[in-house]
């Protein structure tokens, strides 16, 4: 009898697959919006394993404690804000129908008020490129440009620790261990690499296979990869 695939077991939900959650600093979100303008200080950068870039513990006149991406050239020590009508300044929060049209921008809410979902990895910036009167049109950093509404909020700024993939890994220790942090399953093995009790295209000593790699709609879970119900495969004639 085979055994389960990778897909079959991660959907279980075991603690394999999952997050470890638990072993985070916190949750990266903003302050929840206030009418007047918060002023803040930066008290302390901190390092997690579940963000890729560090993080800023910010700490508002109201007495609310907050975690932010750092945006590159700020220290600790310094005065930052929150509100509508504040300077263009990095570090400072306030909606996009504030932000001049060209200014690096980061953490931008989807809908306003739920604290920022987008560009939120180390080096990302995202650029407001048109005003209407009932949307603003970013250019996120994979070029796709999107509508958010104008009372969403954004971060000035890029994110700090833009040169996180320049530096090669070299060796396989040292993947395994920042695959690790994040509960990664790591390595990938393909399919055809595996035994024949691991996966319908594992066996035959070889990975060089002339089995079909098509499998039905209606196929059982333990055999559904490959190609699922393609129209057509290979060139078109």
């Amino acid at each position: 009898m085979g055994k389960n695939l990778i897909q079959q077991a991660r959907g279980k939900g075991s603690p394999r697959y999952r997050a470890p959650s638990f072993r985070y600093k916190g949750q990266s979100k903003y302050a929840k919006s206030q009418k007047e303008t918060l002023t803040g200080k930066i008290i302390d950068f901190i390092h997690c394993q579940g963000h890729s870039a560090p993080l800023a513990q910010i700490e508002y006149s109201n007495g609310s404690m907050v975690l932010i991406q750092a945006p590159e050239g700020v220290r600790v020590g310094d005065e930052v804000k929150m509100g509508n009508k504040i300077d263009i300044k990095k570090g400072n929060v306030l909606p996009l129908k504030n932000i001049p049209e060209g200014v690096a921008i980061y953490n931008l809410e989807s809908s306003p008020g739920d604290g920022g979902k987008f560009v939120r990895s180390s080096g990302g910036f995202a650029k407001i490129i048109t005003k209407m009167q009932n949307l603003i049109v970013v250019a996120l950093p994979s070029a796709k440009r999107r509508d958010f509404l104008p009372e969403c909020r954004a971060t000035i700024g890029v994110i700090a620790g833009s040169g996180r993939k320049e530096k090669p890994f070299l060796k396989a220790g040292k993947k395994y261990y920042a695959m690790k942090a994040k509960n990664k399953l790591w390595p990938i093995v393909s399919g055809v690499s595996m035994n024949a009790v691991d996966h319908p295209f594992g066996g035959s000593s070889s990975s060089v296979k002339g089995g079909p790699t098509q499998a039905s709609r209606n196929s059982p879970p333990g055999r559904k990869v490959g190609k699922i119900a393609p129209k057509q495969t290979g060139k078109k004639r």
